[in-house]
């Protein structure tokens, strides 16, 4: 009997398959490339200060747990409906109606796998093909924005803030990006990655010239509202008489509860529906019952205790001063650095300073410091600071890095010590 020849390598092996372009094309995320490198150095015993990550460095509070496992213990492992049990619906409703002012029932609540499925399933509920859909974005925005947009077959439309205006928009800026193409706008406020956020004013400026454009969808990532500082105010735009026909709130419990890893956000769109009876939230639900169906069982009751709980509350309110706190601290180590710009952080637990000045430069290991790939790739490498590079987050943003401050005081103060010493070797 003839030897049956070995398995070859997958080199060896590869087929003629052909990717698709919308996988060829798409770029990993920024953020997760700097936390993968972060942990490869990590593993090689490199003692890093990690500015790069986007989520607290809290634990989700007990009694949110406790919740979880209880459910999983009685048996809550089974179906349920697509956009979420009842009474985990019923929970954000509430919530939204008596703290964001915004006039909805449990009907108008799709509950999707992480605040990043909402908008996901938002977009392609909205955008199609080849048919000139634009949605405007002002930026620096979340890296995610935009790719999803594209995947969804629109094209971004980027409205670039001004550093000067801590990275906010104009009306008038707005104004002029919106056209009869215009199928929505994503709204982000407090900001990633800027850690600065929209006064009530502001927003309702922006409300102004959006309802003369009633067929504008205005997607509101609302995600970092219980992480604001000092004198700041959230307004949901959803809750303004002028345009909440108009807008999808999207939000979760990953910021504001420490439970990234959960994967639970949420989507609320109250007004948008057509005229046959059919909605945003209903279309949604039929795109999410073809993907995932329902987030996992055993988590609706850690929900409601999240949303209801006085203990939950408390411990946001302790996690929210310990980010206040830390605010303060690396805005004022950064401010104090050469050739650095930072605007006051205000929500959300970052920093996006202008590093643009040192471009030009030399490092200590020799490598020329042309923009913000090389300034970050060298500031790991050499002072084994990371810190994300602004490019993925707006073509306003090619001489900006975000860095977290979620993270302990005393990695901040460690990490910008390094970052000073580093920018004064520079040469």
């Amino acid at each position: 009997m003839p030897a049956t020849k070995a398995t070859s390598s997958s080199t060896e092996s590869a087929t003629a398959f052909i990717l698709s372009r919308r996988a060829q094309q798409l770029k990993p995320s920024a953020t997760l490339a700097v936390s993968a490198q972060v942990k490869k150095l990590r593993a090689a015993g490199v003692d890093i200060v990690a500015f790069g990550v986007g989520e607290p460095d809290f634990d989700t509070p007990a009694n949110i747990k406790q919740a979880a496992i209880d459910a999983l213990l009685a048996g809550q492992t089974h179906y349920a409906p697509v956009p979420g049990e009842p009474a985990a619906r019923e929970a954000i409703a509430h919530k939204l109606r008596e703290e964001n002012e915004i006039r909805c029932t449990s009907d108008d609540i799709i509950i999707n796998v992480g605040a990043k499925h909402s908008l996901y399933l938002i977009l392609q509920s909205l955008l199609d093909e080849n048919a000139g859909h634009e949605v405007v974005l002002p930026t620096p925005a979340w890296v995610t924005y935009e790719p999803q947009i594209e995947l969804a077959g629109g094209t971004a439309v980027q409205i670039a803030g001004s550093i000067d205006n801590d990275f906010k928009i104009t009306p008038r800026q707005l104004r002029d990006a919106l056209t009869d193409n215009t199928r929505a706008m994503v709204f982000n406020s407090p900001s990633n990655p800027c850690g600065t956020m929209y006064s009530p004013d502001e927003i309702r400026a922006l409300a102004e010239v959006l309802q003369q454009h009633p067929h504008v969808v205005v997607i509101s990532d609302e995600i970092y509202e219980k992480l604001i500082y000092g004198d700041a105010e959230h307004l949901s735009i959803g809750s303004l008489d002028n345009v909440a026909q108009q807008v999808v709130t999207v939000n979760g419990m990953s910021k504001a509860y420490a439970m990234t890893g959960w994967r639970v956000g949420y989507a609320c769109a109250p007004g948008l529906r057509t005229g046959d009876g059919d909605s945003l939230i209903k279309a949604m639900t039929r795109l999410q019952g073809q993907m995932t169906s329902n987030i996992t069982s055993f988590l609706y009751p850690a929900i409601v205790t999240a949303l209801v709980g006085s203990e939950s509350a408390k411990v946001v309110q302790d996690m929210r001063q310990s980010f206040a706190r830390r605010a303060v601290l690396m805005h004022d180590k950064l401010t104090g650095m050469p050739g650095i710009q930072c605007p006051k952080p205000t929500g959300a637990f970052y920093c996006f300073p202008e590093v643009s000045a040192h471009f030009g430069k030399k490092s200590p290991d020799g490598i020329a410091i042309n923009n913000v790939v090389s300034f970050a790739t060298a500031l790991l490498n050499e002072a084994h600071v990371a810190v994300v590079p602004g490019d993925d987050f707006g073509e306003c943003a090619h001489g900006n890095v975000r860095l977290s401050y979620a993270t302990s005081d005393a990695r901040i103060i460690e990490g910008c010590a390094r970052l000073r010493r580093w920018l004064e070797s520079l040469q």
